[in-house]
């Protein structure tokens, strides 16, 4: 598929990240990719059942018994679905900082977040809906539609700006926050369902509910691709990406779009997970620069290794007990993120 810009266009903005020595996106890579499997070999291991690498290596061979290969079996669809969600995360997270040129930007911006939790709730007080499997169709459509209703607003104001785009993100996020905060506080039964939810957990995860939320999620991801060099030259100002020839409009939707499905089908799958769609990116951006092709194949590893990692934390620090991965990750991105800004690598 075609980017939206070419190549001879897609100039990378001149920020000292981009003249500074980072290591290679390759490079990076490797160093996201040996993280993960780190984290994913040792959330097989970690956890209430006592299982450890000699038993799990003996499921993996076959030759386990049938509790082993129960508990390796449910920690083998968690470790896959927190790769898949801390991936799509931070890669639109990535999006959404790069359309917006907002160094705060991350998936809630545009009421991803709000629109997946007021239709849960809706569901929750309306038909006693309880979470589970169904969370998918009832989470991803609010959450695509929170977005859809933003872009409109923004568009009516007629600027090509998009700072208009971002003031109608925080207001569909407040006003469904308002809703979200009355419907739990006035029926106890939906604020019980949505506490559960609304913190964000791997718990349960399975390869069903990846399925569900798969097609949009790779939709996201070559959206994502396709929008790349498009956002490089976005990047040198809305003015210069026209002058370049850039369709700028189209750059943005094509984005807005891509970073929705990403991280609403995230949210749908396990819930609102903080964090990791902030972070990643700047983390991302000190280690290859600002050129949107490098990062976006370095989020992907990087964001799906944090959040691995997060969950593998969430299960150590109170075992035998656990905490919502949802809770840890800010504690797992803040010192990396903190670190970046102390080196002065972090760059809008």
């Amino acid at each position: 598929m075609r980017p939206l810009a070419s190549s001879t266009r897609s100039e990378v903005p001149p920020t000292r990240a981009n003249r500074s020595g980072r290591v290679t996106p390759v490079s990076a890579i490797v160093l996201a990719t040996g993280l993960l499997i780190v984290a994913g070999a040792v959330s097989l291991v970690v956890g209430n059942g006592q299982i450890g690498f000699d038993r799990v290596g003996m499921v993996l061979l076959g030759g386990a018994d049938e509790y082993a290969g129960d508990v390796v079996a449910a920690r083998i669809s968690r470790t896959v679905m927190g790769a898949v969600v801390g991936a799509a995360l931070a890669v639109s997270g990535v999006l959404i900082q790069g359309v917006t040129r907002n160094p705060l930007g991350e998936p809630g911006l545009l009421g991803v977040t709000m629109g997946a939790s007021a239709s849960v709730v809706t569901a929750t007080a309306l038909f006693g809906f309880t979470g589970g499997f169904a969370s998918v169709w009832v989470a991803l459509p609010g959450a695509v539609l929170a977005v859809a209703v933003t872009y409109l607003l923004g568009r009516q104001s007629g600027s090509e700006s998009v700072i208009p785009l971002v003031l109608a993100g925080a207001v569909v996020s407040a006003v469904l926050g308002a809703y979200v905060q009355a419907m739990i506080l006035v029926d106890p039964t939906t604020f019980d369902s949505y506490r559960h939810w609304v913190v964000g957990s791997l718990a349960g995860a399975d390869f069903d509910t990846l399925r569900a939320v798969l097609p949009a999620l790779l939709l996201g991801v070559v959206l994502a691709w396709v929008c790349t060099s498009g956002l490089n030259s976005v990047a040198l100002g809305e003015d210069v990406a026209v002058a370049l020839g850039v369709p700028v409009a189209r750059v943005r939707l094509g984005s807005i779009a891509g970073a929705t499905l990403l991280a609403a089908g995230a949210t749908a799958a396990v819930g609102p997970i903080a964090f990791v769609g902030l972070a990643v990116p700047h983390l991302v951006r000190a280690l290859v620069g600002a050129d949107h092709r490098a990062q976006l194949p370095v989020a992907l590893v990087l964001g799906a290794a944090v959040l691995v990692a997060s969950d593998v934390a969430a299960r150590l620090v109170a075992w035998p007990q656990e905490l919502m991965v949802g809770v840890v990750t800010a504690f797992v991105g803040a010192p990396f993120l903190l670190a970046a800004v102390r080196r002065g690598k972090v760059t809008t």
